[in-house]
């Protein structure tokens, strides 16, 4: 039987109900969301169900959307079913000031690399992980530089005017 997105879908469904949501195709990846209490039960139930199979965690990451209240953290996992070569996306979001989820080291042993290295830029707590510290960043650090809540640039710099690298005013 071939795997499709809409049989994903149906299954996803059937377990769960209206905690499973946003259901959409960008970028033609098949990807949606669910409640951050459901993490490992979604992940548990893509691993184990036969005609699913999406045993292989592709990364784990997070985004922050500083604009969206009470979510302003978004947890994503990429799966992949090997045997027919199917990846979908799901998102798990929650508020900035409670930044904790359900690691997925017992189902994933590589999703331990891949929660540190998402705690150490955006400062995901993942509860219950064996060993959660910052692996790219010093420890002294008491920020998350990957969040957006400082500006890009200094936009007064002189230094920075887009005349000096020819990219603004006359062109000769």
């Amino acid at each position: 039987m071939e795997l499709t997105n809409e049989y994903i879908k149906q299954r996803l469904e059937d377990k769960f109900g209206e905690q499973v949501t946003q259901f959409e195709t960008p970028y033609g990846m098949f990807s949606f969301e669910t409640t951050k209490e459901n993490n490992l039960k979604v992940l548990q139930f893509l691993y184990d169900e036969p005609e699913l199979g999406f045993q292989f965690l592709t990364d784990i990451t997070a985004v922050h959307y500083p604009d969206q209240e009470g979510r302003e953290l978004a947890v994503v996992y990429h799966l992949h079913n090997l045997a027919q070569n199917v990846r979908i996306r799901f998102k798990i979001f929650m508020p900035i000031s409670q930044p904790d989820v359900f690691t997925a080291t017992s189902l994933f042993a590589c999703a331990n690399w891949m929660e540190r290295e998402t705690y150490d830029f955006y400062g995901v707590n993942f509860v219950g992980h064996p060993n959660l510290k910052r692996i790219l960043n010093v420890d002294e650090m008491d920020y998350f530089p990957m969040r957006k809540e400082f500006p890009l640039e200094d936009q007064t710099r002189a230094d920075k005017d887009d005349d000096m690298f020819g990219r603004g005013g006359n062109i000769f």
